[in-house]
């Protein structure tokens, strides 16, 4: 099992863009056996947390290498969200 946590930054001006951006991307873990467990706003709209799950590393590969996942962010230009991955582990 790996976990992550995605930091997202919402680029200034276009955090509804962001945001559906994020809504759509994270519907395609499943088929990469990711889970997303926690999804935490901040309070000023402009950034998420994000604790995801995958079955395997190769699950997170994949998903990287989504197509439709790839698309959908060149469609955002330089709209995109910017994001920290951190791989974690229960302490």
């Amino acid at each position: 099992m790996l976990t992550l946590v995605a930091l997202v930054e919402f680029t200034a001006g276009a955090e509804a863009a962001g945001k559906h951006y994020e809504d759509t991307v994270l519907a395609l873990l499943g088929r990469h056996g990711g889970h997303l467990e926690r999804r935490l706003r901040g309070i000023d709209e402009r950034a998420e947390v994000h604790v995801i799950r995958f079955d395997a590393r190769a699950g997170y590969e994949a998903f990287l290498a989504d197509p439709e996942r790839s698309a959908l962010r060149a469609a955002l230009g330089g709209s995109a969200p910017t994001t920290r991955v951190i791989e974690v582990y229960e302490a």
